[in-house]
Parts: C-alpha cells; structure tokens; sequence
C-alpha cells in the first residue's frame, strides 16, 4: 500500500517514514509543496498525508489538488493549528481527517488504517454499475438485465460504461464522442445515434422499463422510465 506524506520538518517526517515502514507501507515523502504537486500528478496513492503550513503550496492547496486528481483517495492533514476555524477550512478543502500536532505514531497508524479500509470499501461497492435490474460488472466486463447476460462489442460496453456512470444526467453527443470514441465531434456522422441504437435493442427491448432516453437537441440520458 503506497502513502504520500508531505511534511517539511525533516525530522517528523523521517519518524512518521520509520514508522509506516515498519509497518509494511510503501511510504514517498516530499519536503515542499511543489514536489507534493508534482508526485501527486505523476503517482496514484492510497492515503494522502498533508501538513497544511509548506513551503510554495499549503496543504489545503495540495488537499484541493489531490480531490480533483483523484477524487476517491483519502486526505489526512496534519498541522499544528488546532482551532476550530482552521478544521473547518480543511475539510471544506476536501480532507477526511485532521490529525493535530504534536501525536502519537500510533493514532496517525489507527487513522490511517480507517481511511485506507473505508476507501477500499467504497471502491468494492464501485465496481458494480447498477440502474433498475441492469448491472455492469467493472471487473469482469459482464452486463446483466434481469440477470440474463448481454454479450456487448467493446465500443457498445464503453458506451454503456460512460452512461452509466453519469446515469441521470444528460450527455451531449460532444461528451460521448470526446469521452468514448476519444475524438472531436463530427457533427456529419451519426455513429453515436447508432451505437445508441444497437445498446437500446440489446438492454430496452422487450423490458417495460426503458433506460435509454433521448434529450432531443441535448443527447442522451440514463434513467429508469
């Protein structure tokens, strides 16, 4: 399980590296903010360990990066300010937990299995699209309606993937062709228009509910009914 920990104070965060060490983690360790910055736009990581007062970018602008860049990795922010206007504007900058200097290595450990253990859960529960009785497996590739199997092309379960993970919303063809065909939208083709075409004959037909609905002149929504 690798951990990111940026912590200015050479000597805490030597002791905080020791101890999650020898604990088994995979622990890399920046000095400043701008390394903070560029490890967390290079690497993926299981726990984010911030202090909030570094040098060129704080913590909570690194908080609010690590959020946009990786939206389902936990924040864990250490800082010596512990009033409670400064926890405030840490967890609006998106942390999980804020832990105040000075600490134990122990509660930092405790903390730091909650957090791994909940985003762990919550991306199980994620790799499992569900709406009505249709589900997409993420793992396996495997789609069900009603628990019968529906064999789909790779470009048809990309497609699907991409609505069903913004099931309820209204997606443009621009979105569709620039998220799952990865090119600029022509608006002389209709290919999106016919791949809709081939999934709704494959998931709606012959089923009362109807999951694939179109938003004349805005595109496409998924939604039960």
């Amino acid at each position: 399980m690798k951990l990111l920990l940026v912590e200015d104070e050479p000597k805490l965060a030597s002791f905080i590296q020791k101890g999650f060490a020898n604990e088994g983690y995979d622990i890399e360790v920046a000095y400043d903010g701008r390394v903070g910055q560029s490890l967390l736009r290079q690497n993926s990581y299981a726990l984010v360990i911030l202090d909030v007062n570094l040098p060129y970018l704080n913590g909570l602008e690194l908080c609010r990066l690590s959020r946009q860049l990786h939206p389902t990795v936990p924040v864990l922010l250490l800082t010596a300010l512990d009033s409670l206007d400064d926890k405030v504007l840490g967890f609006e900058a998106g942390a999980d937990d804020y832990l105040v200097k000075p600490f134990e290595f122990k509660e930092l450990l405790l903390r730091t299995r909650v957090l791994t253990r909940r985003a762990t859960e919550a991306s199980t529960v994620q790799r499992i699209l569900r709406i009505a009785d249709l589900e997409l497996n993420l793992e396996s590739k495997i789609v069900t309606r009603g628990g019968q199997r529906i064999e789909l092309t790779t470009k048809e379960y990309a497609l699907l993937e991409y609505l069903l993970l913004n099931r309820g919303k209204v997606i443009s063809r621009v979105d569709i062709a620039e998220k799952v065909w990865e090119l600029n939208f022509d608006t002389n083709t209709n290919v999106i228009d016919v791949y809709v075409s081939y999934l709704r004959k494959k998931l709606d037909k012959g089923y009362p509910i109807k999951l694939i609905h179109t938003m004349v002149g805005m595109g496409y929504v998924m939604r039960e009914g």
